[in-house]
C-alpha cells in the first residue's frame, strides 16, 4: 500500500480553511498531524458539505424553519417533546452555558447522565454554544471521571442531580473543571431554575465544517480511555450513509433502544438519525431487556437498537412470556456492538418474525461502516461495506490479502480516527486506511465476516482460532446462556482454548456437562476448535454497553 493519508480533493477541501469559531482552540492544537489522519473520502453527493457547518442547525432547527416544530420528537416517561420543545430547551441552556456560566466556544463540556430528553437538550445546547460535548457512561467512577476530565481538559460540566456523588468526588483533582450544573434538580443554581428565566431565542454560534464538535471516549476495553475527536461535519456524515442507504428510516418512525447516548453506537441511532429523517425516539433511562421489550409495545416503536446480547435476552423472555407484549409495531431491528452470533440471529427472527440488520461500527469511526439490510442478511456475516464507505483485509505488512484469507479489517470513509493528543494514533491508521482492530475475511460473496479482534485470536498448535466462532457454536447449545472464549497458556500447544460458560436455569455444571459441551463444540465446528477447558460461572464481565470484555476473562485466568 503505497496511498497517502491526506483529504480527498472536494467541495470539503474548502472546510479544511474555514476560520475556526473557536475561542479555545485545544482540541485544534492537540489534533494529530494532518499526515497521520487516514484518507478522508466525499464520494457521495450528499457527502458535499459547506465550510461553515453547526450540526445542531441542521439536525433540529431546520425542522422548526421549515414549519415541523410541532412533529413529535422525544419520549420519556411522561415526556412528549416535540421539535419546537426540544429547540426551545436547548436555546435556554445555550443562554445559561454562555451568559451565566460562562462557557467561550471550544471549552469542553461534560456530559453526565442516562438516557433523556434533558439530556439530549444538553447536547443540543452545547452545539449551539459552539462547545464541544463529553458525554460519559452513567456508571463511571470518579476515577474514570479524572482521566477522561483530565485528558480533555474539560472546563464545565452538566450532571444529572442523580449522578451528582461520584463527580462530586472527581472535581478536587481536575483543576480544569471550574463550573459544574446539576439538570433534573429544583435548585436555584439549578440547570432548569436558570434556563426558566431565559428567553428560548438563540444564535447557534457559526461554526467551521472542521470545528470539533465531540470528543467520544472509547469505552475502555482494553488498556486507557482514548479520546476520538469528531467534527460538526462528521455527525451530518454518518447520518447521510447508513440510516438512507441500510435502515432506510421514515419520518413517522418510532426509535427505541438501549446504547447510552455517551455510546456513539447510541447517539446516532437514538438522537442523531431520527432527528436526520424528522422521526421520534424513545430514551429509556433504563433499558435492560426485561424493560425494553414492554416498553417496545408501550410506544409503538418500530425501530430498536440494541447489542446481541440484548436481543438473545429478549427472544428467550418473549418464548416464555408469548403473547405477553405487543411487537406488532416493530418493523427494523438493528445489531451492533458485538459480533452477532447466528444462533442469536435466529432466536430472534423465531421469536419475532423480524431478520435483524447486523454492522459493525467503532468510536474511531463514529458510527456503523459495514452493514446488511434485512434482504440481503447472511447468517455468519456482517455483511458488505455502507456506501461512503471502502473496506478491505490486511496483511501484517499493509497488503491486501484475496478472499477467504483472514487479516485486519480496514475501512476509510468520510468520517476516521483523530485521537486526542495520543500516540496509538499512529498504530490506528496505516497508509491512509483506519485499522479497526477487528480480525475479518471476505467471503467469495463479497460479504465480511468477523472472526475476532486481533488480541482475541487464539493460536493453538499452529492453528489461529476465533473465540467468538467457538462462542457461536456454544450459543447454539441449549443450556448455554451466555459465554466467553479466550487463550490460555500451554505448554505443549503454546495456547489452549478456554470457555467460561453461564448455563441456563435447570442446567447443572460439572464434569458431565462440559464434556457434553465439548462434545458438542466438536460436532458443530472442526473439532481442533474446541474448548479443551471449561469453566462454569454465574455471570461474565460486560462493559456497561453489553460488550464481553474478554481480556478481563484473560487477566483473572493469569
Amino acid at each position: 500500500m503505497t496511498q497517502t493519508a491526506s483529504p480527498s480533493p472536494n467541495a470539503n477541501a474548502n472546510a479544511n480553511n474555514a476560520a475556526s469559531a473557536h475561542v479555545d482552540t485545544f482540541t485544534r492544537d492537540h489534533l494529530p498531524p494532518r499526515e497521520q489522519w487516514p484518507e478522508l473520502i466525499f464520494e457521495l453527493p450528499e457527502l458535499q458539505f459547506p465550510p461553515r457547518l453547526n450540526c445542531a442547525t441542521e439536525l433540529l432547527d431546520a425542522w422548526v424553519a421549515r414549519g415541523q416544530g410541532d412533529r413529535l420528537c422525544l419520549q420519556a416517561a411522561g415526556v412528549r417533546w416535540t421539535y419546537a420543545d426540544l429547540q426551545a430547551r436547548a436555546n435556554a441552556i445555550a443562554q445559561v452555558l454562555i451568559e451565566d456560566l460562562g462557557l467561550l466556544p471550544g471549552n469542553r463540556v461534560l456530559l453526565r447522565g442516562a438516557n433523556t430528553p434533558e439530556l439530549a437538550a444538553c447536547w443540543f445546547a452545547v452545539q449551539k454554544a459552539g462547545g464541544v460535548a463529553v458525554a460519559t457512561m452513567p456508571l463511571l467512577r470518579a476515577k474514570e471521571l479524572c482521566q477522561v476530565i483530565n485528558k480533555a481538559q474539560i472546563s464545565h460540566a452538566l450532571c444529572d442531580a442523580r449522578l451528582a456523588a461520584e463527580l462530586a468526588l472527581a472535581e478536587p483533582l481536575c483543576p480544569t473543571l471550574r463550573c459544574i450544573c446539576h439538570f433534573r434538580s429544583d435548585q436555584q443554581d439549578g440547570l432548569e431554575v436558570r434556563a426558566a428565566a431565559k428567553s428560548g431565542q438563540f444564535s447557534n454560534v457559526d461554526t467551521a465544517a472542521e470545528d470539533c464538535a465531540l470528543i467520544a471516549f472509547t469505552s475502555g476495553t482494553t488498556g486507557a480511555p482514548k479520546g476520538t475527536m469528531h467534527f460538526h461535519r462528521d455527525l451530518l456524515a454518518i447520518c447521510r450513509c447508513w440510516p438512507p442507504h441500510v435502515l432506510r428510516p421514515q419520518p413517522d418512525d418510532v426509535f427505541i433502544g438501549s446504547p447510552p447516548l455517551a455510546f456513539t453506537f447510541g447517539l446516532g441511532g437514538l438522537l442523531l438519525f431520527p432527528l436526520s429523517v424528522g422521526a421520534s425516539a424513545v430514551l429509556l433511562d433504563k433499558a435492560s431487556p426485561e424493560l425494553l421489550l414492554p416498553a417496545i409495545a408501550h410506544y409503538r416503536a418500530t425501530i430498536c437498537i440494541t447489542a446481541p446480547t440484548s436481543y438473545r435476552a429478549m427472544a428467550a423472555q418473549i418464548g416464555v412470556q408469548a403473547g405477553v407484549h405487543d411487537l406488532s409495531s416493530l418493523r427494523h431491528c438493528v445489531s451492533a456492538g458485538e459480533a452477532l452470533p447466528a444462533a442469536t440471529r435466529q432466536l430472534w427472527r423465531e421469536a419475532t418474525g423480524i431478520e435483524l440488520i447486523d454492522g459493525i461500527g467503532a468510536t474511531e469511526l463514529l458510527h456503523i461502516f459495514i452493514s446488511h439490510d434485512e434482504a440481503h442478511a447472511k447468517p455468519g456475516a456482517t455483511g458488505v461495506p455502507v456506501p461512503g464507505y471502502r473496506a478491505c483485509v490486511l496483511d501484517d505488512s499493509g497488503q491486501v490479502l484475496p478472499a477467504g484469507q483472514v487479516g485486519h479489517l480496514a475501512v476509510k470513509g468520510p468520517t476516521g480516527c483523530r485521537y486526542l493528543a495520543d500516540d496509538r494514533q499512529r498504530s490506528y491508521v496505516l497508509n491512509g486506511w483506519n485499522l479497526t482492530g477487528d480480525a475479518y475475511l471476505v467471503d467469495a460473496d463479497g460479504y465480511f465476516v468477523y472472526q475476532a479482534r486481533t488480541d482475541d485470536m487464539i493460536i493453538s498448535g499452529g492453528y489461529n482460532i476465533a473465540g467468538p466462532e467457538v462462542e457461536q457454536a456454544l450459543l447454539t447449545h441449549p443450556a448455554v446462556a451466555e459465554c466467553g472464549v479466550i487463550g490460555v497458556a500451554d505448554e505443549a500447544r503454546g495456547q489452549i482454548v478456554k470457555a467460561v460458560v453461564v448455563l441456563r436455569d435447570g442446567f447443572a455444571p460439572g464434569p458431565d456437562m462440559a464434556r457434553t459441551l465439548q462434545d458438542f463444540v466438536k460436532a458443530e465446528i472442526a473439532p481442533y476448535k474446541y474448548p479443551r477447558a471449561i469453566e462454569f460461572r454465574t455471570r461474565l464481565p460486560r462493559t456497561e454497553t453489553g460488550k464481553l470484555q474478554r481480556f478481563r476473562l484473560r487477566e483473572i485466568e493469569s
